[in-house]
């Protein structure tokens, strides 16, 4: 028997423009969205009612902010990554994860016997010094369950971006 396919949540051409707008950062001014509503020719009700439609059904998971560390100052970027046992990682890193100067972290699967480490902590600082000391604070949090820990220093900035759609319709 055939199982029915999920149906996709569908946007019109007006909808796309919203996307194409602001996929690339909106405006970093007051009201954001009045501007695309005022460059697309919309009512700024109208693109505040789509986005929020869009969000509901899925086409847009998260509208958020990502910060360039560098322009803030912040030029030592380590992820650390740490050997704890596996029972214990989804505990550990939830304490982890919510310390202040975390920014992320998540578990992975270790890839034997070339990489021990299956939990990982972004810590973000002034100096690697800085960077250095709130890894002290991880691993005395962590205490008896770090088996092993490093730090792994950002060499570059990599462009973090999500799926793009090009400017036009693909039926234009």
């Amino acid at each position: 028997m055939n199982q029915p396919i999920e149906k996709l949540p569908q946007i019109d051409a007006t909808d796309r423009a919203i996307i194409v707008a602001t996929q690339a950062g909106l405006p970093l001014i007051a009201s954001p969205y009045l501007a695309i509503a005022e460059q697309l020719g919309l009512e700024h009700e109208d693109v505040l009612q789509r986005i929020l439609r869009m969000q509901e059904n899925g086409v847009i998971r998260r509208i958020g902010v990502v910060p360039n560390h560098y322009a803030l100052g912040y030029k030592a970027n380590g992820m650390s990554v740490w050997d704890v046992p596996d029972a214990l990682v989804d505990q550990l890193g939830a304490q982890i994860g919510a310390l202040d100067f975390v920014s992320h972290c998540y578990c992975r699967p270790r890839h034997l016997p070339h990489w021990r480490y299956n939990l990982f902590a972004m810590v973000h600082g002034k100096s690697r010094d800085q960077v250095e000391a709130e890894v002290a604070q991880i691993a005395a949090l962590l205490g008896e369950h770090v088996q092993a820990h490093e730090i792994l220093y950002s060499t570059r900035i990599l462009k973090k971006t999500g799926m793009r759609l090009a400017g036009r319709s693909p039926d234009a």
